[in-house]
């Protein structure tokens, strides 16, 4: 019989580290997920902990990180990835970014394991290219407030890249664009569960600038069947996941009235320091490389949604 396969998840009570828990266990995987619980919540992993599968260990991986046991997979979600946390917590994003990288690095050297580590879109800045490309190297500003995350998320790509080219590490790289779903924080500052948060309170939606700014918005089962297929591939170069359907921040906000059936209004609040413009992915790469594009309309992605932050208000 089959080795059971192993694998160990950072930022696991996460929202986005919590849905890939479950999809590993679904898989037959032994997962073991790891979090400081810094911005995760433990909530959203509990109903794994009596499954003989699942292990967890609170650590923050900018320490030296230690596994007992073989690990053939590693996939690095630590980090704050709203714009509140990583204001407020600058020091640590950057940390996480950069010797939380690097220790789990090391740890995918020496257990010889495959190493996926979470980017961002956000490694391209405020884009002067339209839609963004993974050739693209994008806009930063290092020394503005948003820096703190786009290059500890930059330097995550450079470090990865040198280990598997130095070390000769197997290692992945996601570019993540905008992600919802059911279990991210109302409170944690990103558009759509800041509107809908706002819209089930009866509150006025706030859009910052003139709101002509645009998302895409992918749901949260798209972007983990991708990840999935990403790490199961041999490309190890970075990779756009996301919902090329793009939106402007007006027309969210009516569709998200519209769901809720509020009467609430939108109100406008200057726009915050280098906050992209447009974000589009061009996913050419993943549709070529892993067969992958999203499934998930954005009526039936928020549906769902709407349907958890309704329990959780």
């Amino acid at each position: 019989m089959e080795k059971q396969k192993r694998i160990l998840i950072t930022g696991a009570a996460g929202f986005l580290g919590s849905h890939l828990c479950d999809r590993f266990i679904k898989e037959g995987y032994k997962v073991v997920g790891m979090d400081n619980l810094l911005t995760g919540n433990i909530k959203n992993v509990e109903h794994l902990f009596p499954l003989a599968d699942f292990e967890y260990y609170h650590h923050d991986v900018t320490k030296f990180v230690h596994v007992p046991g073989d690990l053939d997979y590693i996939l690095h979600f630590a980090s704050p990835a709203s714009p509140i946390d990583y204001l407020k917590m600058p020091i640590q994003t950057l940390k996480v970014g950069s010797l939380g990288t690097h220790n789990l690095l090391g740890l995918a050297r020496s257990k010889n394991a495959r190493i996926l580590v979470a980017s961002t879109s956000e490694v391209y800045g405020d884009p002067l290219v339209h839609p963004q490309t993974e050739s693209y190297w994008g806009n930063v500003n290092p020394v503005g407030p948003r820096g703190v995350y786009d290059e500890a998320k930059r330097f995550q790509e450079s470090i990865t890249m040198a280990y598997h080219t130095y070390h000769n590490l197997e290692t992945r790289i996601i570019r993540i664009f905008n992600t919802y779903g059911p279990r991210m924080r109302l409170d944690d500052g990103r558009v759509l569960p800041a509107f809908i948060g706002q819209a089930l309170r009866g509150q006025d939606l706030t859009a910052f600038g003139d709101g002509s700014q645009t998302r895409s918005f992918c749901y949260v089962d798209d972007l983990v069947e991708g990840i999935y297929r990403l790490l199961m591939s041999d490309y190890p170069y970075p990779v756009n996941i996301g919902n090329p359907d793009e939106i402007t921040i007006n027309e969210f906000a009516e569709e998200i009235l519209r769901l809720t059936g509020s009467k609430s209004k939108i109100i406008y609040k200057p726009l915050p320091q280098d906050d992209p413009k447009q974000r589009k992915p061009d996913i050419t790469k993943a549709r070529e490389l892993l067969g992958w594009a999203p499934k998930v309309s954005r009526s039936e992605g928020l549906e769902k949604t709407l349907a958890y932050f309704k329990e959780v208000v």
